[in-house]
């Protein structure tokens, strides 16, 4: 991706998709390694070749998920396409901003926190 090679990347992540047999691909971007234009390339690319997620990021490169980055990728892809907020959220106040940006997943090591704090919220 970075080296522009976009049918590469697709090919590749078609591959993991046929590989899989059915099973949901979570195709992960690093978005905290990428301009939104890669982001959105990275996002496209994704949904054309099959995958059912896209996650923000693994949480050891760069900075975690921004409610920018899922706002972004929620503007480019299909509702076919579902997106998981990863890194970096360790609050419930972070984990709702990702929901509402358009997150339908979180990745968090706080889960018992955002469990906690969700308990006493009546929106959710």
């Amino acid at each position: 991706l970075k080296a522009g090679e976009d049918q590469l990347a697709q090919d590749d992540i078609e591959s993991v998709v046929a590989a899989a047999q059915g099973k949901p691909v979570k195709v992960i971007i690093e978005t905290g390694l990428l301009s939104n234009e890669e982001i959105v390339r990275a996002s496209l690319i994704s949904e054309r070749a099959g995958a059912k997620f896209v996650k923000t990021a693994t949480g050891f490169l760069g900075r975690g998920a921004t409610v920018e980055d899922v706002q972004l990728i929620h503007k480019t892809v299909s509702d076919k396409v579902e997106i998981k907020a990863s890194g970096g959220v360790k609050t419930l106040a972070s984990a709702l901003q990702m929901i509402e940006a358009g997150a339908t997943r979180i990745g968090t090591s706080s889960g018992v926190a955002l469990v906690t704090g969700l308990t006493a919220t009546t929106n959710y």
